[in-house]
């Protein structure tokens, strides 16, 4: 397993590809984010209705897409917080018309035409140029729907020579908000794919008790909690460290850099001061070097 031991790099992760400045989760922006500097680039997966790994955030097509132009008449009617809304689920359509969706215009004229990439697509356009860091997302939502995400992202991974044991950084982290995932794919894998559990930061108090992360520790190598639990938790990283743990902190923005002068300078305290592992964030070009960095 890639233990925090086998390297003192901290890594630069471009989420959900460079989406400051492409469409997020396209083949565009996750070009961007390796032009950019980043060493890993941040994927989110999907299942169509034909079984196929797709790479987008939401469960739904709307809001990055324009799947409601293309296909009018195939979205569901859903009740979200007292109203009736339409939606355009993944799965109730197959890849071939998944393709069929404009997943750029939404971000601005230069990008019309960009499509959502299949996770296959992805391998083989960043692989080995940049890790994969990917989210299981949704995984226990398709589990009621009859699909099994975690099958089929193994699948590929076996397919492509990227589940095996190496030397140094490894091709692929997964990543996912569901624990029992999390340990079925330590099992899935036999460990041998470096896993990483999500945080959300309201769920801080269930981190502050050192047992909870050695717990963890027999089966992932990492935890990427939301950078607000670490205001909340100062003592979170060393202790995750102790247990043998990386930590990933997400999400950075530069329009949103919280109580720093900018993105670069919330960035640095968590690298440098928190001694994170990695950051997570919008803006790979803010990505600060150490020997800038004034405490």
């Amino acid at each position: 397993m890639l233990r925090r031991e086998s390297t003192n790099r901290q890594r630069l992760i471009g989420h959900r590809g460079a989406c400051a400045y492409a469409p997020e989760h396209t083949l565009e922006s996750y070009a961007l984010a390796v032009q950019l500097g980043a060493d890993a680039v941040e994927q989110d997966l999907h299942l169509t209705k034909d079984g196929v790994v797709v790479c987008l955030h939401d469960f739904t097509l709307e809001r990055t897409t324009d799947a409601a132009h293309i296909f009018p008449t195939r979205a569901r009617e859903v009740v979200e917080d007292g109203r009736v809304v339409r939606r355009w689920f993944v799965h109730d359509f197959s890849v071939a018309e998944i393709k069929q969706v404009d997943a750029g215009s939404w971000f601005g004229e230069e990008f019309v035409g960009a499509r959502i990439p299949t996770f296959q697509e992805v391998i083989d356009s960043l692989v080995p140029n940049a890790t994969l860091c990917t989210e299981l997302k949704d995984p226990e939502r398709y589990e009621r729907l009859g699909l099994d995400l975690v099958s089929a992202v193994a699948a590929l991974l076996r397919a492509n020579d990227l589940d095996r044991p190496r030397s140094g950084e490894s091709p692929v982290i997964l990543q996912s908000f569901h624990e029992p995932t999390v340990r079925r794919a330590a099992t899935c894998f036999d460990q041998r794919v470096p896993l990483v559990l999500l945080i959300e930061p309201s769920d801080v108090d269930q981190w502050r008790n050192r047992h909870r992360m050695e717990d963890l520790a027999a089966v992932a190598d990492g935890l990427g909690p939301g950078k607000a639990l670490l205001e909340a938790h100062p003592d979170f990283v060393r202790w995750a460290h102790d247990a043998g743990l990386r930590v990933s902190p997400w999400t950075f923005r530069a329009n949103a850099p919280g109580r720093y002068d900018s993105v670069q300078a919330e960035m640095a305290h968590h690298l440098f001061d928190l001694r994170v592992d990695a950051v997570i964030t919008d803006n790979p070009d803010q990505f600060p070097r150490q020997e800038s960095h004034r405490p």
